[in-house]
């Protein structure tokens, strides 16, 4: 395996062009600082630059299963970003999905086949007996888990960018699917806690404070050993400024009064943490809750996997209006925005979306 890993890694050092990256790189952040003129944004793409070799074909299974694998799988989507001349920022990541925050608190991990070839979930603690003792028990052990395994894989993407500069200056290792406060809390509870909102808001308080404090411990390390770049990074695919992407997919449930009330302040509290500045990602519906998440400090963007759920009116008005940036917006929406844009909306083919969700969606 380490044979094929070296092979392919040595392919794909020299089809990187890093006139052109730079040049995706400054158009990112033109787009970023206001600069760019149009309605919406999307980098000019790349000359394509096919691949000499075979990159193996890898499963989530194996990538899970085996170091080497995992490098395989994620450099494999560099290697087809060249191959098309795509636009995407070529970025990799530690890929468990989103069972990591989960599983350091002894949630049970679960995969589907390897034909499936989707990222494993999570189940739920089950019962409020079980959530009264990991909110006694205090922030659990960050290396627990998945965790350990995120930061060995860490360690061995580190490995890679030490053997080859042109890898490491040009490909991006982005932060894990550690999810957000409210999403975590969700898996580790399971659906009965929205029924907590009402009839046990006391212990949902406490669960969720002890999620935000094991996302920060655990981000704390991430950033120990993968130190952040800068004003601006790299997330499926995408440029934005900050350094974090919160995923929100558990705001459709809930109403504005709720989020504003419950989850708001913990996603400003992880914002405040790691340099006041970031992205939120949310499935579904977000137009009933969108104006109360304009009004957070930092937030510079907003990236949604279901606009046709939406009322894109009053996204428009909580987002490009507000100088707040809409990510990955598929390119056929922003055609029939029907009014201004004002160039803060990054487009792109419906194809080239990259999203990390449950393993549902």
């Amino acid at each position: 395996m380490q044979i094929a890993v070296d092979k392919c890694l040595d392919d794909l050092s020299r089809r990187i062009d890093e006139q052109q990256e730079q040049a995706n790189l400054t158009e990112w952040i033109s787009f970023l600082n206001d600069g760019w003129r149009g309605e919406t944004f999307s980098p000019t793409p790349r000359k394509a630059a096919p691949t000499q070799v075979h990159w193996p074909q890898v499963t989530v299974n194996e990538a899970i299963a085996d170091f080497d694998s995992m490098l395989l799988q994620q450099f494999k989507t560099c290697s087809d970003v060249l191959g098309a001349g795509g636009t995407n920022r070529l970025c990799v990541r530690c890929n468990y999905g989103t069972a990591i925050l989960p599983s350091l608190f002894g949630c049970e991990t679960f995969s589907l086949s390897h034909d499936a070839n989707t990222l494993p979930t999570s189940k739920s603690l089950g019962g409020r007996d079980r959530i009264r003792a990991a909110v006694d028990a205090g922030v659990p052990d960050i290396r627990g888990g998945i965790g350990g395994r995120v930061f060995e894989t860490a360690r061995r993407f580190a490995e890679v960018f030490d053997k080859h500069p042109v890898i490491a200056r040009n490909v991006a290792l982005y932060h894990p699917d550690v999810q957000g406060p409210i999403d975590a809390a969700e898996v580790i509870w399971g659906s009965d806690m929205f029924y907590a909102f009402y009839d046990d808001p006391d212990l949902l308080r406490r669960l969720m404070e002890l999620v935000t404090a094991t996302y920060i411990a655990f981000m704390r390390r991430w950033y120990e050993l993968v130190p952040p770049g800068g004003e601006y990074s790299t997330h499926w695919g995408f440029l934005h400024s900050g350094k974090l992407v919160i995923r929100n997919d558990s705001l459709m449930n809930l109403s504005p009064e709720i989020y504003t009330d419950y989850v708001r302040p913990l996603d400003q509290r992880v914002f405040d943490e790691f340099g006041g500045a970031g992205v939120i990602h949310f499935c579904g519906r977000g137009d009933h809750y969108i104006e109360q998440m304009s009004q957070m400090r930092g937030l510079t963007g907003i990236n949604m996997s279901e606009p046709h759920l939406n009322d894109m009116q009053v996204i428009y008005r909580n987002t490009v209006d507000k100088g707040i940036k809409i990510l990955g917006l598929d390119r056929r929406v922003a055609e029939t925005a029907g009014r201004p844009l004002r160039g803060q909306v990054h487009v792109c083919d419906a194809s080239g979306q990259v999203f990390s969700h449950r393993p549902s969606t």
